[in-house]
């Protein structure tokens, strides 16, 4: 079994925190509903990555404008943290798009579309020889 290392037992309780801080504590009416999908920190915990989703439409400005939300509110984000989790330094945050869930809805419609049109075909080229299988 894989000995978890102190960095992931950081991010995974730093991602659970974010979570909640950023549904209930910033209250910037800029900022849409953000799921924190992932935390990634630094080996001297010095850094942590914050990768974050986007509930609706994923245009660029506003993705732009959601992540410069947070990044004002790192400072806010991070003196909470501070408080709730017993670090002796806290990870700077640097939030990122992930654009992992955009990506996996793209494949799974081109996915649907190639299933459908094989079968389209499929039933055009040979409508007697679907009974005989």
């Amino acid at each position: 079994m894989r000995e978890f290392k102190r960095t992931d037992r950081v991010a995974d309780q730093l991602q659970q925190e974010l979570a909640v801080l950023i549904q209930r504590e910033i209250k910037d009416p800029r900022l849409g509903m953000v799921t924190v999908s992932g935390v990634s920190v630094s080996r001297d915990l010095g850094y942590a990555d914050v990768y974050v989703t986007l509930l609706g439409d994923d245009d660029a400005g506003r993705i732009k404008e959601n992540l410069a939300v947070l990044k004002r509110a790192a400072g806010f984000l991070r003196s909470q943290i501070a408080q709730r989790i017993k670090l002796r330094h806290v990870p700077e945050l640097r939030f990122h798009y992930d654009e992992s869930v955009a990506r996996g809805h793209k494949l799974s419609s081109l996915i649907d579309q190639a299933v459908e049109s094989d079968r389209a075909r499929n039933d055009n080229d040979d409508p007697g020889s679907e009974g005989e299988r």
